[in-house]
């Protein structure tokens, strides 16, 4: 494999590649995600799209892909995250894909081992550059494959960010919102202003939600019916589980008993190319565990619920997803484009969550192509499964 220097570069195939980011675990270490910017010959993405990442896994011209982070070993072992590109699809409007990372909870100067390398799709080296020196930078740009005289060079870049990936995808022309407010908990609604001349209300204390706890992501891979053991460290409540699989017959999630036996189903997809989201509750006393199966290699990734995407207006999406609805009481109206089942369940903390698990209720269940409603009581998290486009508006 050739190592590369920084500001180096080498001509790499104009075919099929395989892009690692690679360090090595262990106590304290951040995991680390890869991400990729298709940018024009004036050095700025064309849209929004043209940043490929774990939450948007694949370019709209099908030549770059996120494949996901290697399953983690013991404390010392290697880990990697994964791009797929065909440099032979690149559309010709592309001038450069940059391969950036950024450290997830932590900073590059506790991450060791840090490296990115190049392969083709049988593994055989195309370039290989070792970063050092990291300190306080949350993200870096590591290289970049550019045109050049017909063909494509990849270069070594080393540069680093303290402003993460939201401020290196900036320079590039990617516009990042705002971070959502903290979720309230679902039932909470927010008290009503005060009348003209009434003296403003004590302003209460923040709802606390004890089913929406922050905790480290994580990455788990696999090929057919595998049992996943996440995390113990992850706190009881909900956690968002996000799968993705292509060409697969069929793709479930079931939630596993303290015995390892698959005890609920939490998403049944049919679909040919799955990424989905539905929702988990990790237990008290013991770590989630789920029993994953599908045709194909999947990738799931089990996130935090403020990754879900928020509403109180109008949201669409779809076939499988997890949203929160951010609004006061209303009725919520659904339009389902597809033809098997549409389905959407409510879930809502326990009233003892010492000794409940969560409570759930049957919002809608069709079949084919519908126009529903259904009340809902003022915020909630909404898990929806479909086979088609779906589209939720609210009406107060």
């Amino acid at each position: 494999m050739t190592h590369l220097p920084k500001g180096a570069d080498i001509p790499v195939p104009e075919r099929a590649l395989q892009v690692a980011v690679a360090w090595r675990t262990g106590p304290g270490v951040p995991d680390v995600d890869i991400s990729a910017l298709l940018l024009d010959a004036g050095g700025r993405v064309r849209g929004d799209t043209d940043l490929v990442f774990y939450n948007h896994g694949k370019h709209a011209s099908g030549a770059v892909r996120h494949l996901g982070r290697s399953a983690p070993g013991e404390p010392g072992s290697p880990a990697a995250d994964w791009l797929w590109l065909d440099l032979a699809r690149v559309e010709p409007s592309v001038e450069r894909i940059l391969i950036a990372a950024s450290a997830d909870g932590g900073v590059f100067g506790q991450v060791p081992a840090l490296d990115i390398r190049v392969t083709d799709t049988a593994g055989a080296p195309a370039a290989y550059f070792a970063l050092g020196g990291a300190t306080t930078e949350t993200a870096f740009l590591f290289g970049e494959f550019l045109r050049r005289d017909g063909g494509w060079r990849f270069r070594a870049v080393g540069q680093g960010y303290v402003s993460g990936l939201a401020g290196l995808v900036t320079d590039f022309g990617i516009v990042v919102e705002a971070p959502p407010e903290p979720l309230p908990g679902p039932g909470y609604v927010p008290p009503p202003p005060p009348a003209a001349g009434d003296d403003p209300p004590a302003v209460p204390a923040a709802p606390v939600d004890p089913f929406s706890v922050p905790f480290r992501p994580s990455t788990h891979q696999g090929r057919g019916k595998e049992t996943v053991r996440c995390d113990p460290a992850i706190p009881p409540g909900w956690a968002l589980l996000e799968i993705q699989t292509s060409h697969s017959i069929s793709t479930t999630i079931e939630s596993c008993d303290e015995h390892g036996r698959a005890a609920e189903f939490l998403l049944t997809a049919y679909e040919d190319d799955v990424r989905a989201r539905t929702v988990a509750v990790v237990p008290r006393g013991r770590p989630l565990t789920l029993r994953v199966e599908a045709d194909t290699p999947w990738n799931l990734r089990v996130l935090p619920l403020t990754h879900a995407r928020r509403f109180d207006g109008r949201i669409e999406g779809v076939a499988h997803d997890l949203v929160v609805y951010d609004g006061p009481p209303a009725v919520l109206d659904f339009v389902h484009h597809g033809r098997s089942d549409f389905t959407v369940h409510q879930h809502t903390p326990p009233a003892e969550p010492a000794y409940d698990a969560e409570d759930q209720e049957l919002l809608v269940k069709e079949v084919g192509q519908v126009r529903v409603s259904a009340p809902v009581s003022g915020p909630a998290l909404l898990r929806i499964s479909g086979d088609g486009p779906w589209k939720c508006s609210v009406r107060r």
